[in-house]
């Protein structure tokens, strides 16, 4: 029998010390309907971060807009007395407000990042963030003002890495002027890879490509879709077959499945193990809405 256990999909190198294994685990789902307020359930959201511990699972990704705050404070107990816990990597995102469920509006006044990193610390229990993405870029600051900040972070020792969320390849370089950028987080699936040209950039770039919805499969995984009739010939879920299809993408891709079931946490970290041929990778980068 094949093992549940993440270091199957491979590893990333974030740098010469941290090598995380590709497949990570995303915690928007920890929250209340909308992404707002807490989860129905916190101690089974914090047993489900221990279990992707047990699966191997050694990089995680935040928000302090899930929540606001809810998610972060499940995480940090799920991994409060982890024994590998100097081995856990944390990609965290700050320049987000939130005003109500579903409701997200950009702020990237600087002293507001620096605040949202500051308390992130706090909540997390950490004396420095591992990476930190811009949440999105807000109009109304320059991308040098908001990138700057954390550049300014970074040299205090409170930040290592720095990413961008939801950007255009332009809106990188123009990053790369004031900082090192060294992940980037968009919506990516394989319903939707109209970021090609973004996640290539990256590439090119040794930046780590984190997709967001990576198991946005809607109508792909209804029976009889491609996906499904892909899922049966594997003999795995569809699920599996979306998250396979990111890791074979490209070495640089880390996938971040967000699941409140330990069960579909099994399940998406099995997808480690499904390996598609070029011929099925082929196939299934048709479908996307690009």
């Amino acid at each position: 029998m094949t093992t549940v256990n993440a270091a199957n999909a491979g590893t990333y190198a974030f740098d010469d010390t941290f090598k995380v294994n590709r497949l990570g685990y995303g915690t928007m789902q920890l929250t209340g309907p909308g992404t707002w307020g807490p989860y129905k359930d916190p101690e089974n959201g914090i047993k489900v971060i221990k279990k992707a511990l047990d699966y191997g699972v050694d990089f995680f990704d935040t928000a302090d807009s899930y929540g606001p705050w809810f998610a972060d404070r499940y995480l940090a107990a799920g991994l409060k007395g982890a024994a590998n816990r100097d081995k856990i990597f944390i990609s965290d995102k700050v320049g987000q407000t939130r005003q109500g469920p579903n409701v997200w509006t950009p702020h990237g006044e600087p002293n507001y990042l620096r605040q949202q990193v500051e308390v992130s610390m706090m909540t997390l229990g950490l004396d420095h963030e591992d990476l930190v993405f811009l949440h999105r870029i807000d109009s109304h600051f320059s991308i040098a003002d908001q990138v700057g900040e954390l550049k300014k972070l970074q040299d205090e020792g409170k930040i290592k890495h720095i990413g961008l969320s939801q950007v255009t390849v332009d809106q990188i370089k123009e990053a790369q002027k004031v900082a090192k950028i060294d992940a980037v987080e968009n919506l990516y699936n394989v319903a939707d890879h109209r970021d090609d040209d973004v996640l290539d950039y990256a590439e090119s770039q040794h930046m780590a490509f984190l997709p967001w919805f990576p198991l946005a499969t809607g109508k792909l995984a209804q029976p009889g879709s491609p996906l499904s009739t892909m899922a049966q010939k594997y003999q795995v879920s569809p699920a599996q077959i979306a998250l396979a299809w990111l890791l074979k993408r490209s070495k640089n891709v880390l996938p971040i499945p967000g699941t409140s079931s330990v069960e579909h946490l099994a399940d998406n970290v099995a997808a480690a193990n499904v390996v598609l041929s070029d011929a099925d990778f082929n196939e299934l980068s048709q479908l996307s809405t690009k």
